[in-house]
């Protein structure tokens, strides 16, 4: 069945080009009606709710805190408790695990305050450390200085964290939510804060109107014909419009996008007009910055460390160097396009990327004080193109928020008496094991350990003294090996495996969690043999030998046979062997004699000379020749010797 509005929700809504019909009629929750990003609202577990009232304004029946141990007459008297010193300082108690204290206690641990506090009774002052607007700390409660001076007692070195601590953010819901006749009346619209200025942020009231002056209709923005060479997108010299810088850096990853507000119309494949937006310039870049499986950006790790020597040390470092100069190249030709944005998101990780954009230095263009600079309001991922698109989506499309009556009823009723403000901490300690499962742990201990060891006596004495079962269920459960026999045979023991099936009667059929009997476990030939003569020992009726996987009977003469036969086929095989690498190596030394004395043969037939006496090769010549020279003059000799080579080479090349 449709419910009303459902025409205007058929595609997503877009901040900036709402419905007619839902802009006439959006109206700003108050601030304690606002729904969390999680679609529901909440209230602290440990505030207690105010009781019902009658219609005439009084209370039904009385309040009462039970955090504090008090009860009131009133609702007024119990909210004005909640908000009291005591009430807040007895929740700070509770969260470090200590007891409540009383009013006289209290009052007694404010006199012992060395100075007098005076200041605010709000919560909301707490811990603040920021100064006001004309230069001055806001005053301390008497709640944060009593805090202030226990932690100082306890930690020495927290008064100077404090003051060294700032409270980030100015705690404002991120996101505005909205309601309109023209939807259901447990639907909320939500809008992020962060695309608002801060003037339209500060006046709640009048945030309406600012969304109606921001709608914006269809347009169509000149196209550049120009890319660039290194990829992006070249901007027009037109006028844009309104439109939004977003920008990414960290871990050598950059990515930037100029993105117009205006919608731009185009059309489906099935002919359905579909809402785009119009990217006016993108750019990405990437560097090898960051020490791999290491983290953190080699500058950093200079600062700590010293400055590094290796090659990727160096290369990293240039990197740096050149990933600052390209991304503030390209902020310098953005300039006209960042000047005109409307906001700035920018998301910097780490002290090294915010020097890279805010500087200081030269024709520095994005500044830490400009009022349009904004952070992403939700988590974000790798700086890229995609990723700053879904970033630009998300920040201007309009969320929808769908509570459901019946939990908000239940969450809003009201305590009893009896029920205590928060509920009980969950015990995360493990439950204590029995007195049997310490003695079958402690069991299975042992057992696991004469089994690796395959202490055989040992392993049968122990689980007659101890009254065990041969198929005994390990503690803590294994899903593997829950029995001695799964053990066994996994780890391919074949004595232990034969005396816990022939003398302790283990049981064969028995299945692990993952439904494998003993035998399949068997990772080896002997160990399988354990079970087959087992089989052949017990006979076929003492288990259901084919229901635990077990091949037919073996007894202990076929297995010591088929072991002589292959031990004997094994011997044969290596007399063999022995006797072919004999007569092989036989072969291969007279082959090598009958080479060695043709080899001989011949240079004895070369070098005789008449008489008996061998000729004298060309290297004895030459020593001979160039006995008693200088070496200068054997050098010269050798020069020409090489030189009357050559030409006799070039002669024969020029004659063949």
């Amino acid at each position: 069945m449709p419910q009303k509005g459902d025409h205007l929700l058929q595609r997503p809504l877009y901040a900036f080009d709402l419905p007619e019909e839902i802009l006439a009629t959006l109206i700003l929750k108050p601030q304690g009606e606002r729904p969390q990003e999680d679609t529901t609202s909440h209230r602290p577990l440990d505030e207690p709710l105010d009781k019902a009232e009658s219609e005439d304004g009084t209370p039904t029946k009385a309040t009462s805190c039970n955090l504090c141990s008090l009860t009131f007459l009133t609702v007024e008297d119990q909210r004005g408790h909640v908000r009291s010193d005591l009430h807040g300082y007895n929740l700070k108690q509770k969260m470090r695990g200590l007891k409540p204290v009383g009013e006289a206690d209290f009052e007694k641990l404010v006199g012992e305050l060395d100075e007098s506090i005076s200041g605010s009774e709000s919560s909301e002052s707490e811990s603040e450390e920021d100064e006001t607007e004309d230069g001055s700390k806001p005053k301390e409660t008497t709640l944060t200085a009593l805090l202030k001076k226990q932690a100082k007692i306890s930690n020495p070195e927290f008064d100077n964290f404090a003051t060294k601590t700032r409270k980030r953010g100015s705690g404002a819901a991120p996101i505005f939510w909205f309601t309109t006749p023209s939807l259901p009346e447990n639907m909320s619209l939500g809008i992020y804060r962060a695309i608002f200025s801060d003037a339209e942020q500060e006046e709640e009231c009048h945030i309406v109107d600012a969304i109606r002056r921001k709608q914006l209709g269809p347009t169509t923005l000149p196209k550049s014909k120009v890319a660039t060479s290194e990829g992006g997108v070249a901007f027009p010299s037109t006028h844009i419009g309104p439109h939004y810088f977003l920008c990414m850096i960290g871990g050598g990853h950059f990515a930037a996008m100029v993105v117009s507000l205006a919608p731009q119309m185009g059309k489906k494949h099935t002919g359905v007009d579909e809402r785009q937006a119009t990217v006016i310039a993108h750019k990405t870049f990437h560097r090898y910055t960051t020490r791999r499986k290491q983290g953190g950006a080699q500058s950093t790790n200079d600062a700590s460390k010293g400055a590094a020597h290796s090659a990727g040390s160096s290369l990293r470092r240039y990197n740096e160097a050149a990933l600052t100069n390209e991304v503030r190249e390209l902020l310098k030709d953005w300039k006209s396009m960042i000047d005109t944005a409307e906001l700035l998101f920018i998301r910097a990780t780490g002290s090294t990327n915010r020097r890279t954009l805010f500087g200081p230095y030269d024709g520095q263009l994005l500044r830490n004080n400009d009022p349009r600079n904004r952070g992403f309001p939700f988590s974000t991922r790798r700086a890229t193109q995609t990723e700053l698109m879904r970033c630009f989506v998300e920040l201007t499309r309009v969320k929808t928020s769908t509570a459901d009556e019946a939990a908000l009823v239940a969450l809003n009723a009201p305590f009893t008496a009896s029920t205590p403000a928060t509920p009980p901490a969950k015990s995360t300690k493990p439950p204590k094991p029995s007195k049997e499962d310490e003695i079958a742990a402690l069991h299975t201990t042992q057992l696991t350990s004469l089994i690796r060891r395959s202490k055989v006596p040992a392993l049968l004495s122990y689980l007659s003294s101890n009254d065990l079962s041969p198929s005994f269920q390990f503690v803590p459960s294994n899903h593997h090996t829950p029995t001695p026999l799964h053990l066994a045979a996994s780890l391919n023991v074949p004595p232990v495996v034969q005396a816990l099936l022939t003398k302790a009667r283990a049981d064969p059929t028995a299945l692990s969690d993952d439904a494998r009997t003993p035998f399949s476990l068997a990772g080896d030939r002997a160990t399988r043999d354990a079970f087959r003569v087992a089989r052949a020992e017990l006979g076929e009726s003492a288990w259901d030998w084919e229901a635990a996987g077990v091949p037919a009977p073996l007894s202990k003469a076929e297995v010591a046979k088929r072991e002589q036969r292959e031990k004997a086929e094994k011997a044969d095989a290596d007399k063999q062997e022995a006797e072919r690498r004999k007569a092989e190596t036989e072969r291969l030394r007279k082959q090598s004699e009958q080479e060695e004395a043709a080899r001989r043969e011949k240079k004895i037939g070369k070098g005789k000379a008449l008489g008996g006496v061998p000729e004298k090769t060309g290297a004895e010549k030459r020593e001979e020749e160039s006995r008693g020279l200088t070496p200068e003059v054997r050098a010269r000799l050798e020069r020409e010797r090489r030189a009357r080579a050559a030409e006799e080479r070039i002669r024969r090349l020029q004659g063949s």
